[in-house]
């Protein structure tokens, strides 16, 4: 099975990392139940799946709104185009950047920031952002509601 990055997943590697998708808490026993496989084989590819960085990690899932981050942005920012690697590491500091991407198109990144009020996203952007060297301009969105999807890791490409 092709696949970009140059890892090989199989069946059993999808639907492994599947189900850690959906609990990243299960004990290898239950993952290895629930996968069809033998517990030494979930192992050592729940090991494979970590040494080749297809499982970088565990997080807890916390709702924004429930620590006190209230409103969230995406943020459309053009950059002078000689500095954007500057640029893009200078904007990593700012509070509430939760998510960075660069982008072709209209604009040349988009900042996902989260903040407790509108006087923070004020400072956010019109202040510490502006004073970014090599930010040409900027446009915000709020978002007004999000859905999160679980990433299918079982429907690739072949």
């Amino acid at each position: 099975m092709w696949n970009p990055v140059g890892v090989e997943l199989d069946a059993v590697d999808r639907r492994m990392v599947a189900l850690l998708l959906d609990n990243g808490r299960l004990p290898v026993n239950e993952l290895a139940l629930k996968a069809n496989v033998s517990r030494a084989t979930a192992y050592n590819r729940f090991d494979r799946l970590q040494t080749n960085g297809v499982v970088t990690g565990f997080t807890a899932v916390v709702p924004p709104e429930k620590v006190g981050l209230g409103v969230t942005a995406l943020v459309l920012v053009n950059v002078d185009q000689r500095s954007w690697g500057r640029t893009r590491d200078n904007l990593l500091d700012l509070p509430g950047l939760e998510y960075l991407a660069l982008t072709s198109g209209q604009f040349d990144m988009v900042l996902l920031v989260r903040v407790a009020d509108i006087a923070a996203l004020r400072d956010v952007v019109l202040v510490r952002l502006h004073a970014v060297e090599g930010v040409r301009s900027t446009q915000t969105v709020f978002v007004l509601e999000e859905q999160r999807l679980p990433l299918d890791v079982e429907a690739t490409c072949s």
